[in-house]
């Protein structure tokens, strides 16, 4: 048997993606107001941060992975006009479903699709740019998942990877008193699911740091790779150009 990582847990590798998935299922009815109350509003500066550096234009072509509930998509999509397209995608058809809504709600039409970002089902050298916030750290294979990424790029196109990483030293004790005595009781309170912060936060420690992230994606066909750390470190943007 083949194991990875769920949390601090060790689990068979084939179940992983079936136990993300229900982690999802538990908390996409409360994603967006959890989002909110656990970064005090953070992530919204954080994403908007990545819109910016993203610097799409009208006409390109946008791939959103682990879109979730859409907030990128819903930035990104009157940036590339009537002329580009942006596609939502998830691999969890309840946050996809919830995303797509809340598009709809907002007038805006766009491609949605369940899919594994370690299997895309798009052809090679499509997208001008593609994005993943906050889902990199929850796949199995995150070397496959930038290799594909990487395949469905232009050259010269740009992936943005908006995750949580390794918070700055001095914040260390500060930031596991929050995740493991705080937010579990806030996702209790708020939705009535404890056990998917707790994982949230255990995963958040066992992703990869800024400069091993940054190594990974060198490694699965990036030239070039640079990072932005927000917040002390707590979040990071990486951002590859495809050689």
């Amino acid at each position: 048997m083949t194991t990875t990582h769920f949390g601090f847990e060790s689990v068979d590798e084939q179940d992983k993606a079936r136990r993300v998935r229900s982690v999802f299922d538990s908390v996409a009815p409360k994603y967006d107001v959890m989002n909110d109350l656990m970064s005090m509003g953070l992530h919204r500066a954080w994403k908007a941060y990545t819109v910016l550096v993203a610097n799409v234009k009208e006409g390109q072509q946008v791939l959103d992975i682990a879109g979730g509930t859409g907030d990128l998509a819903l930035a990104f999509a009157p940036k590339v006009g009537t002329t580009g397209r942006v596609v939502h995608t998830d691999i969890n058809e309840a946050m996809l479903r919830e995303g797509r809504n809340r598009l709809l709600d907002a007038g805006v039409c766009l491609p949605t699709l369940v899919c594994d970002a370690e299997a895309l089902p798009f052809p090679d050298a499509g997208f001008d740019v593609v994005t993943v916030a906050f889902g990199l750290r929850n796949m199995t294979h995150k070397d496959v998942a930038l290799k594909e990424m990487s395949r469905v790029l232009k050259p010269g196109g740009k992936l943005l990877v908006l995750e949580f990483s390794k918070v700055a030293k001095p914040l260390e004790k500060l930031y596991d008193w929050y995740s493991f005595k705080v937010l579990p009781k806030i996702g209790k309170v708020v939705a009535n699911d404890d056990a998917s912060y707790q994982y949230l936060a255990e995963s958040i420690r066992m992703h990869p740091s800024q400069e091993e992230l940054k190594t990974l994606m060198k490694n699965t066909g990036f030239g070039h790779v640079d990072y932005h750390n927000m917040s002390g470190g707590m979040v990071a943007l990486h951002v590859g150009i495809k050689c």
